[in-house]
């Protein structure tokens, strides 16, 4: 076990790699991933299938002209034959949502940054006109009616003394910054801001006339889902009432709106306890939801989300997955694709079965469950799915894949009762992989305490001799109830290039390995998690390629509590990189953007019954640290307060440890690593490998592409 013994914004390095020739018939040469090539990739997104099954839409975003700049657009693929195309010109288009005849494509469309607006554009093409005129603000989704005569967005006015016409005057007047006068608790919310007292509510906008009015806004947070009737009379929507509703997760409720007379209904039979994307079944008799029957807190938990129906003319629930140790909220974690906490479930045509995406082992998949009831079915295996739309005839699919060596690209699935066929529509990523030497992740499963076994994946340096020995890296991953697994993570990779040996491990804690596994460390961070993430680190240490002289950790979020967790407990790693971390659960429970509620993860209170929560405190443990550590925070993260880093980076200067703080802007969030702009990306990955080149060494810095190659793949 290992203990302690107490006594320039881009790397320089190799060019493109030389082209292959024709007449010498000289074959071209992969290169090492560089940190640079994150500018050069394409992140597909949000794939939807036209009802006739011909086309998908899908968001394709690339990097700018700008450092700093991502500019996203809709582009459109055949089922069939033929190659995608641009479909409109960008640069700030998402969310597109076919009409129900397939006629009409509407958008979200942010012509201005701070003044997104939906637009609608004809199947075929041509110019497209904008259908709202709301006042700025932020339009988090909509849907259209089934009979394609509405749609209902989910927006939030932007509080009138921040908009940016307010700012303007305030600027031209020679006024300072209003404060923020708050009367309640949620105001904001890490990647989303500060929006104050605004709430999204439901808006029903006409297409024919852009016209619209609300017809839901008693939600208290603004948090809620919203699915049509099949017959575009009514909405579902999961919502909370209450007026402590942020202390009170547990307490949302199904209701019924009806569109012409505004008449709420809350059906009986539904349990107590959070919902969230409900789903109107096609045959108007069932709706769906994810959710739990408890108080065990809100959607993110340890506690597995379920999958539950309710029949509205007999007024009964029923959990479809309850028999299932699943959960429908377990994200895999990555940094080359947009990570979503939703669970996502929508019900097959006939109305016999529902689709979900569970994350399993490391994997992202999607499963069938009987509406009857019955144990679910495994629909697809390997790397991490997720659902688009289906046909509607309900024979395909829309899906988005990504593997540990392939980035987010559009795939086609064929239904049937158990099994899902796919196939890939887009290979935009295809031409600038096949040029890069790629480290492929290989699964162990390390023996832990109490006959636990952890996953965990070893990324070896590309051409390296087995047995070599090489300076390794432990990355420990965020939630912490989330995991790792088969998506392709550009940071692993820019280290493995580097000629590090990456481990990444799925310890307690952890979603995708049963209720139990996960549940391990609630309220206990520091115990069963640390256990296994000190037998990992045994497993570093007897791997053969490992040089245990020259070992790191590093992770964010969690992962930053667990590196600081380790530096605080051992000095078996030469160094240390926490990032966006928690060091003080203390502080943190006053600090972050969703609030610690008294007896729901940590037992009591932090002003009474703090014991546990110190205890579990790495700060608490920093007497002896020894280990050079970088620190990497952002100002503007709004889940772990920038403070957290600070604490960090004050106690190892007073107790005279190396270490290097480096604060990214206010304008940047919690998620920064996996969404920020690209620059600021690049300069975080240089500033990694510049630290652990300083305490480790391996064979050089990550090399940087040849600035002047164009974006490789289909544009």
């Amino acid at each position: 076990m290992p203990t302690r013994t107490r006594s320039k914004a881009a790397t320089a390095g190799a060019s493109a790699p030389r082209a292959s020739s024709a007449r010498t018939g000289t074959v071209r040469r992969k290169r090492p991933v560089a940190i640079d090539d994150l500018r050069s990739y394409q992140y597909i997104s949000d794939p939807q299938l036209s009802p006739d099954g011909s086309r998908v839409v899908f968001v394709r975003k690339v990097a700018g002209a700008k450092p700093g700049q991502m500019e996203a657009a809709l582009g459109l693929v055949p089922t069939r034959s033929g190659t995608p195309r641009p479909f409109t010109s960008g640069p700030r288009d998402g969310h597109p949502r076919w009409s129900p005849d397939g006629s009409t494509i509407a958008f979200v469309r942010a012509e201005e940054k701070h003044l997104p607006q939906i637009h609608l554009i004809g199947a075929d093409g041509g110019e497209a006109r904008v259908l709202t005129r709301f006042k700025q603000g932020t339009i988090a989704s909509f849907k259209w009616s089934p009979d394609g005569r509405h749609l209902a967005v989910r927006y939030r006015e932007t509080d009138p003394g921040f908009t940016e016409e307010a700012k303007k005057g305030r600027t031209e007047r020679g006024d300072s910054d209003p404060p923020r006068v708050l009367d309640t608790i949620w105001y904001r919310l890490d990647g989303d801001g500060y929006f104050n007292g605004q709430r999204f509510a439901l808006h029903l906008v006409e297409v024919a006339t852009g016209s619209s009015r609300v017809v839901y806004d008693l939600d208290t947070l603004g948090d809620f889902s919203f699915d049509f009737s099949p017959d575009s009379r009514r909405i579902a929507i999961t919502t909370n009432r209450e007026a402590d509703a942020i202390l009170k997760p547990w307490a949302d409720r199904l209701i019924v709106v009806e569109l012409a007379s505004g008449k709420i209904a809350e059906p009986k039979g539904q349990p107590e306890g959070p919902k969230s994307s409900v789903a109107w079944s096609p045959d108007g008799r069932s709706v769906a939801w994810a959710g739990r029957a408890d108080r065990t807190g809100g959607l993110y938990s340890t506690e597995n989300l379920r999958l539950w129906t309710l029949d509205l003319a007999a007024q009964k629930a029923r959990c479809l997955t309850c028999d299932d140790d699943v959960c429908l909220l377990a994200a895999t974690l990555g940094d080359s694709a947009e990570v979503s906490f939703a669970p996502s479930i929508q019900w097959t045509r006939d109305s016999r079965h529902l689709l979900t995406r569970i994350g399993w082992q490391g994997q992202g998949r999607i499963a069938a469950v009987p509406r009857a009831g019955g144990k679910l079915v495994w629909l697809t295996s390997g790397g991490d799915m997720h659902l688009g739309s289906q046909s509607t005839d309900g024979a395909s699919i829309a899906l988005l894949r990504i593997g540990p060596t392939t980035l987010p690209e559009v795939h086609l699935g064929t239904l049937s009762r158990t099994k899902l066929r796919t196939r890939a529509l887009t290979d935009f990523n295809g031409p600038l992989l096949s040029q890069l030497e790629l480290a492929t992740p290989e699964s162990h499963w390390v023996e832990s305490t109490d006959g636990v076994k952890v996953q965990t994946w070893v990324l070896r340096p590309p051409g390296t001799k087995r047995g070599t020995r090489l300076p390794a890296v432990l990355q420990v991953h965020g939630g912490p109830h989330a995991q790792y697994g088969e998506v392709y993570f550009h940071e692993m990779q820019v280290l493995a290039a580097a000629g590090y040996i990456v481990f990444m491990s799925n310890p307690r804690g952890s979603k995708g390995y049963g209720r139990d596994f996960c549940a391990a460390i609630r309220g206990a961070w520091g115990t069963k998690d640390w256990e296994d993430i000190q037998s990992v680190t045994r497993f570093m240490q007897v791997h053969p390629s490992v040089d245990t002289r020259r070992m790191a950790v590093m992770g964010g979020s969690y992962g930053g509590y667990m590196t600081n967790w380790a530096i605080g407990h051992t000095d078996v790693f030469r160094c240390a990189i926490t990032d966006r971390c928690v060091s003080n659960l203390l502080s943190m429970a006053g600090s972050s953007d969703y609030p610690d509620l008294v007896d729901e993860y940590w037992p009591g209170a932090v002003w009474d019954r703090w014991e546990r929560r110190w205890e579990s405190s790495p700060i608490k443990h920093f007497g002896g640290v020894k280990t050079p550590t970088l620190i990497i925070h952002s100002e503007g993260d709004l889940r772990c307060n920038v403070e957290q880093g600070e604490q960090v980076h004050a106690a190892l200067t007073i107790l005279g440890v190396p270490t290097r703080f480096v604060r990214y802007p206010a304008s940047t969030s919690h998620g920064l690593s996996r969404g920020g702009p690209p620059d600021l990306r690049m300069h975080r990955l240089t500033e990694i490998v510049g630290w652990l080149g300083r305490w480790l060494g391996a064979r050089g810095p990550a090399p940087r592409a040849n600035a002047k190659r164009g974006v490789s793949g289909s544009r």
